[in-house]
């Protein structure tokens, strides 16, 4: 019998109880208790499912509002609630506002936290002014700001324990992503690839804040923490200045590579895996070479950050297509072997499949059909191009040079998926992926760096695939031991809401006209349907308390998709593109800010 497993926090505990790479014990325990739901991702594997089957595919048609609550922001609302115990914990956009709300008392707000920042981050933060959430452990909650401070809050009462300052606004630093807390430490990214600042992996120590390592994806070995002999790529070593011999000059020192996405861990492993960003600036004329390591995914040990290995998707990205998209944890047989893997939907529209241990390459293919800047990626191990996207020259902006306009690119620089997290579930062996369905037309120009000013040399403009359904976006189930979609499901726009898989049979996702809805995980048959408040960019999740199980999920149109709405943006081309493509979101949903949770009667 094929064995599909996930790897729960359960088993690791078993397997690895005593051993020395061992996961944060207070995290291990809330994330194999599906009744609670401590980290954004719901485990350290960034599986996003819950073994909770109160709902099933028989009853979700019966959903209910159970009780909503308005977050008092009007912009784009990403991430998830978390709940540990009887306390949910409730994150907004900029100004990035903490709530503690009493399940036992109808979610009377028990605490909250409003820092005080500057709003001249809000012109420095690309793509709206989100954030991806909350983490919890050891009795504290984590929240990394808009600019970029680090701070650890008392759970009970919401008082500051510490903070630390990740980066520098002025700079063109900010921070729209989550946190991690692995083992002793607190893992935390940075954005500002627009702004040409040269991204990292910083851990602080989970209980003073103290600065442990930095990370760097571009720059010398030293930097970026690499060892040149045995830091691999595809089973080779990357050698000595793997990344500066990849750049033009001093270029690297404006390099981008940032760190917004989504981080996950394998305690057996000790390895932390994320991805970097896009490489500065959007021209890609004025920076020769694979600008290593952008676009690229790490596997870090979590005690030194020093690299175990590393691959490159896109080298010398021409498109924008960041590769921090989630890492996904998972064990399944391939050739009928089993095999520890990571599977990544990268925004370049290719569904990775690796050898989470070594790194090896699986599979790469396409997971939307539109696709048509790379033919495919070089799966011969023995070709020089092994691992490479066989880019398609008509669809070049390199190619097509400065100032000329290269049209017809699938995806468009949002990606065949963003952020939006996607889900797997070991009881059908599928990954459940919210995805973009999108286009564009790309023109770069010559651009100067100024700290603090944007760096993007590049207009764009957005529209849906055509020759297909005229929708912008598809929820699909992904085979990723084949890289075979099992089945689709059209959506009018992008899917821009994380998906949420459970043991129900049940698979739930947002759209961004402000559906919840809710599928036959094995068919994709739609179930059940709630038009919330505004838009859905937010991340399902799912809990019980006493005894009953809840859905919840964050509405508030906004994020790159809807930054039209969001920031009352009129100029097509505006929003690096997306205002004009997404247009017509205006008649579909408004601004909001409200969290939804639903039951069953």
């Amino acid at each position: 019998m094929r064995r599909l497993l996930v790897l729960t926090a359960a088993a690791v505990v078993t397997a690895f109880a005593g051993a020395p790479a061992r996961a944060n014990d207070s995290v291990l325990k809330l994330t194999q208790d599906p009744n609670q739901w401590a980290l954004q991702t719901g485990d350290y594997a960034n599986t996003r499912y819950s073994k909770l089957k109160q709902i099933t595919t028989d009853n979700v048609g019966k959903l209910q509002v159970s009780w909503t609550f308005s977050t008092g922001v009007l912009r784009g609302h990403e991430g998830s609630p978390l709940v540990v115990g009887d306390v949910m914990y409730v994150h907004t956009p900029f100004p990035n506002i903490v709530y503690a709300l009493d399940l036992k008392n109808e979610g009377k707000i028990i605490w909250k936290y409003e820092p005080k920042q500057d709003p001249n981050v809000i012109p420095v933060m690309c793509c709206d002014t989100v954030n991806r959430g909350l983490a919890y452990a050891d009795g504290k909650v984590f929240l990394h700001q808009a600019d970029t401070k680090v701070v650890a809050l008392d759970a009970q009462n919401g008082k500051v324990l510490w903070s630390a300052v990740n980066g520098d606004p002025k700079k063109g630093e900010t921070n729209t992503a989550t946190v991690i807390p692995v083992k002793d430490k607190l893992l935390v990214g940075i954005s500002g690839g627009e702004f040409g600042v040269r991204c990292h992996m910083t851990a602080y120590d989970l209980a003073s804040g103290k600065q442990i390592w930095r990370a760097y994806s571009i720059g010398p070995d030293s930097d970026i923490l690499v060892d040149p002999e045995k830091t691999t790529e595809l089973g080779k070593p990357v050698g000595k200045d793997s990344s500066l011999k990849t750049w033009q000059g001093d270029q690297w020192k404006t390099g981008g590579g940032c760190t917004w996405g989504w981080y996950s861990y394998d305690p057996q492993t000790n390895l932390v895996y994320y991805g970097s960003g896009n490489p500065s600036t959007w021209n890609p004329k004025q920076r020769p070479g694979d600008n290593k390591w952008s676009m690229t995914v790490f596997a870090r040990d979590a005690d030194t950050g020093v690299a175990k290995w590393v691959y490159q998707m896109t080298p010398h990205d021409e498109w924008d297509y960041d590769g921090v998209n989630e890492m996904i944890l998972v064990d399944q047989q391939i050739g009928g072997k089993d095999r520890p893997l990571l599977v990544h939907f990268d925004r370049n529209g290719f569904g990775y499949t690796l050898d989470r241990k070594t790194g090896e390459l699986l599979v790469a293919e396409k997971y939307d059909p539109a696709v048509n800047w790379a033919t495919k990626v070089d799966m011969d191990r023995n070709s020089p191009t092994f691992g490479r996207p066989q880019v398609v020259g008509r669809y070049s902006t390199e190619k097509g040079g400065e100032d000329t306009n290269t049209t017809g690119i699938c995806p468009a620089a949002l990606g065949t998926k963003d952020q939006q997290p996607a889900a797997f579930s070991p009881d059908t062996g599928l990954f459940y992926v919210p995805t973009n369905h999108v286009c564009m037309d790309y023109e770069p120009f010559r651009v100067s760096y100024t700290p603090g000013q944007p760096y993007v040399g590049a207009t764009l403009s957005m529209f849906p695939a055509p020759n297909s359904h005229g929708g912008m976006g598809n929820f699909i189930a992904w085979d990723a031991r084949q890289g075979k979609i099992v089945w689709s499901n059209k959506e009018q726009f992008s899917v821009w809401s994380g998906a949420l898989a459970t043991a129900g049979g049940v698979v739930f996702y947002g759209t961004l006209e402000g559906y919840l809805k809710a599928v036959d995980a094995k068919t994709g048959k739609e179930l059940y349907k709630f038009k919330t408040p505004s838009g859905i960019i937010g991340n399902v999740m799912t809990y019980t308390h006493q005894g009953k199980q809840y859905v919840a999920v964050l509405s508030g149109v906004g994020g790159w998709a809807g930054i039209g709405l969001a920031a009352g943006l009129n100029d097509p081309n505006a929003g690096l593109g997306a205002v004009g493509g997404y247009a017509a979101l205006s008649n579909y949903t408004a601004l909001g800010g409200q969290l939804t949770v639903f039951a069953v009667p």
